[in-house]
């Protein structure tokens, strides 16, 4: 019996993305929505574990996919300690970690104990995970804060980088591994990273609160500004960190955190939110500039993606300010379940090996027991 079939699962804060993939192509792609009052009783994330695969479940079944044939279940990583680029097999050290939530509380932590607890009704299936958020090729450098007490940390949109990075180089008849790229993500938060040969050897903290402005985050912010917030009278940690993570960025100076309203208004003739916008692109202009001097100036190609890179004037205003370092492609959307599945394909074809998530596998050089912790 052929067991080719590949099940992929992307959790996100407010939905659950599932495909299946078999011979090259899609069999079918869902994002199952989930409602406030949905996830309202949960205390922590991992809490939605049987909530979230009971409806994965459902939506396999009702599209009539052969639960026999499923030979792999492949997620988006969560926030687990930092390793190398890849493809990692769940096994119960990396649950252990998704469950404890060593590097912070994320939807995304649930991709692997999904893929794990399915595995008891999918009889031939093997779980893994593919390029988690907290893939760390860091040189070492770009580790350094400022200060001892603080350590500069590998978030960001590593799946869909490096599929984007791959995308462009296989258009050119070329290898990822021989380029030197800039690629931008930009969603609800924004990454900029440095790809050199194949690594990203330096990228922006997205998540918890560095490089450009985002829909909901605040990005690099005034420094002694910011401490003296922190100290003054009632405000509370919850406080700081809603105002970094999740009501910063457009959510803070517009009051929404809708990329493509704020686009609309600007194109309308409202003053503040073309300010806003341009000021958005600004910062991400000026993230590219400084990634382009980790390059040393020797960089193939800048590449934009993620849902706001939908935006033409805001990708306009980005293309005239750093088209002198290097040409500039757009790739709109991420394409996350792509890359999830592409993934799997290689993995089941044999082209690529699966690697063991261990402690001795972990990246180097970061203090694993206190690690800067991150937050959702």
């Amino acid at each position: 019996m052929e067991t080719n079939y590949i099940l992929a699962i992307n959790p996100g804060a407010t939905s659950t993305k599932i495909a299946v993939y078999h011979s090259n192509k899609f069999v079918f792609l869902k994002s199952i929505r989930h409602e406030y009052d949905d996830l309202k009783s949960f205390k922590r994330t991992a809490d939605q574990l049987v909530f979230r695969m009971e409806l994965v479940l459902s939506e396999v079944k009702e599209n009539h996919i052969p639960f026999e044939q499923i030979g792999m279940i492949i997620s988006r990583g969560g926030l687990i300690h930092p390793i190398e680029s890849g493809v990692y097999e769940v096994n119960e050290a990396m649950i252990s970690d998704l469950e404890k939530g060593v590097m912070g509380d994320h939807a995304s932590n649930l991709g692997g104990l999904i893929a794990a607890r399915l595995i008891s009704v999918l009889p031939h299936a093997k779980a893994y995970i593919a390029d988690p958020v907290v893939v760390d090729e860091l040189q070492d450098v770009a580790r350094i804060s400022g200060h001892p007490e603080f350590k500069r940390i590998s978030i960001f949109h590593a799946l869909n980088q490096k599929s984007t990075a791959r995308t462009y180089a296989h258009s050119r008849g070329m290898n990822y591994e021989d380029l030197n790229l800039i690629i931008a993500h930009l969603g609800s938060g924004i990454s900029v990273g440095a790809h050199k040969k194949g690594r990203v050897i330096d990228v922006n903290n997205a998540l918890d609160g560095e490089g450009p402005f985002g829909p909901e985050r605040s990005g690099t912010l005034p420094m002694g500004a910011l401490a003296r917030f922190c100290f003054k009278e009632g405000a509370s940690l919850n406080e700081v960190e809603k105002m970094l993570t999740g009501e910063g960025g457009l959510f803070a100076y517009v009051g929404h955190k809708d990329a493509h309203r704020l686009e609309k208004m600007a194109r309308e003739g409202d003053p503040e939110a073309k300010l806003i916008q341009d000021a958005m692109a600004y910062q991400i202009s000026k993230e590219i500039g400084a990634m382009a001097a980790v390059l040393g100036g020797e960089v193939h190609a800048i590449i934009i993606t993620g849902g706001i890179a939908h935006n033409p004037d805001l990708t306009g205003y980005i293309k005239e300010r750093v088209g002198f370092v290097a040409p500039v492609f757009i790739y709109p959307g991420e394409d996350e379940m792509r890359a999830l599945a592409i993934n799997g394909s290689m993995l089941l074809s044999g082209k690529i090996a699966a690697r063991e998530y261990n402690r001795e596998n972990l990246v180097k050089g970061l203090d694993l027991e206190k690690p800067n912790q991150v937050r959702e």
